[in-house]
């Protein structure tokens, strides 16, 4: 792993990996105070962190939507 993480494409690939996946780990742990699972059971851990990760996606349309001008209706 090491040999393969010091070749120009392993490192090229491993600095993806901080525009893409981890940050919204990050992000889940921080902003949602989400460290530790409040259930237990297997499935109930599989419900709480779809509803994390849901949480965290609408945040984002949320934001996204939030920030953009309302569209202005066309006229004739």
């Amino acid at each position: 792993m090491t040999a393969k993480l010091k070749s120009e494409d392993g490192k090229a690939r491993y600095a993806k990996r901080r525009e893409t996946v981890e940050p919204v780990f990050g992000q889940i742990k921080e902003h949602q105070g989400a460290r530790r699972f409040l259930r237990r059971g297997l499935r109930a851990c599989e419900a709480e962190w779809k509803l994390l990760c849901g949480t965290h996606n609408l945040l984002k349309l949320w934001r996204h939507t939030a920030t953009q001008p309302a569209a202005r209706p066309a006229t004739a």
